[in-house]
This record gives structure tokens, C-alpha cells and sequence, in this order.
């Protein structure tokens, strides 16, 4: 499972920058768009602790 869960967090940041620009420029709500693009780093960050800790 090596890389596997650092991969997915990854792409779910990707995904919360996508939206979050998406949010902002599209949508009515701009604070929204800063909040869910707020949630990047910690997705990569939480994806490789998680994964640390399950390999220890």
C-alpha cells in the first residue's frame, strides 16, 4: 500500500482546488471557495500521516 494513500490525498487536493476555483469564480458564494480551498494542504498532509502511522 506503499504511495497509495499519499496518491489519493493527491488527488482529493486537486480536487479541492478545482472546486474551490470553481466556487469562488462560478458560484455565488466566494468565502465558500476559500474555505473548501483552505482543505488542500490538509488532505495532503493528512493522507501522508495516516499513512506513516499505518505502516509503523
Amino acid at each position: 500500500m506503499s504511495g497509495q494513500l499519499a496518491k489519493f490525498g493527491l488527488i482529493a487536493s486537486m480536487t479541492s482546488v478545482v472546486g474551490s476555483l470553481f466556487l469562488y469564480f462560478v458560484g455565488d458564494d466566494e468565502m465558500l471557495g476559500i474555505f473548501v480551498g483552505l482543505w488542500a494542504p490538509t488532505l495532503i498532509l493528512a493522507s501522508k500521516e495516516i499513512e506513516a502511522w499505518m505502516e509503523n
